[in-house]
């Protein structure tokens, strides 16, 4: 039986657009206290008055995602604000156009590995004392295809970094279990999010529209947060039925 989830604390980073802001809706619709991050405060803000709109309660805690001291100070203001977090969704992320091997650029790469895991860990170890002083806690991580099937698509520093968050989330788990808290990768195909925009070949607005939608990963996000605490699922791979990857002839 799914629970109700009212009341608790999430944190949800990449919280100003996409799956992040789609995410912080869900959850304030389902009667969650949310903490917002993100790189852009304005962002944030206009997720934070979408959630009040709906009838939640949002903290905006802008922070750089890659960049430790940012995202510490981030939860020491969620900390302060509330005195718990029950769910961290780990939903920022990035990718640069120039992306294959023959035209990455270190700062390429240390910009997708920075959002994409750096930033999940930065997160993750900082609200891992709470939790486990809580005796219970849930982490989502917003992986993707590319977390399980390397492609050219979305270039080696991506692939590698969405790899790694796998990786990361089954070790929380592996960690962590004896103090309740439970970790969940989600491994999402095309999502029709602002970042197919960075993409070098551009996707068309039909292509788009049959596409995994980010209210599809929200949706996603709350059934995982309303199962009970002693379920766990550790990974959920997902994708649009049309599949662009299975279909011959389409070009990505």
């Amino acid at each position: 039986m799914l629970r109700d989830i009212g009341g608790q604390v999430a944190w949800v980073t990449g919280a100003g657009s996409g799956i992040g802001q789609a995410a912080a809706l869900a959850l304030a619709k389902a009667g969650l206290r949310l903490a917002l991050t993100g790189r852009g405060r304005e962002a944030l803000e206009h997720t934070a008055e979408l959630v009040r709109q709906a009838g939640g309660e949002a903290l905006v805690a802008p922070a750089d995602m890659r960049v430790a001291d940012d995202v510490q100070r981030a939860w020491e203001a969620v900390e302060a604000a509330y005195r718990r977090c029950d769910l961290l969704v780990n939903a920022a992320g990035l990718n640069v156009p120039q992306r294959g091997w023959d035209a990455i650029t270190p700062a390429g790469i240390d910009a997708v590995v920075g959002a994409n895991l750096n930033g999940p860990f930065y997160a993750s170890r900082a609200v891992l004392p709470a939790m486990r002083a809580q005796g219970s806690g849930l982490i989502i991580h917003v992986s993707s295809w590319a977390g399980r099937y390397v492609s050219k698509l979305t270039g080696p520093a991506y692939s590698a970094a969405k790899h790694g968050l796998v990786a990361l989330s089954e070790s929380l788990n592996q960690e962590e279990c004896g103090h309740g808290i439970r970790s969940c990768c989600i491994c999402p195909g095309e999502v029709a999010t602002p970042l197919l925009d960075k993409r070098p070949v551009p996707v068309t607005a039909e292509d788009k529209g049959r596409m995994l939608q980010a209210e599809d990963l929200a949706e996603t996000i709350l059934f995982v947060a309303r199962l009970p605490a002693s379920v766990c699922i550790n990974e959920i791979l997902m994708s649009p039925t049309w599949n662009r990857g299975y279909l011959e002839g389409v070009k990505l």
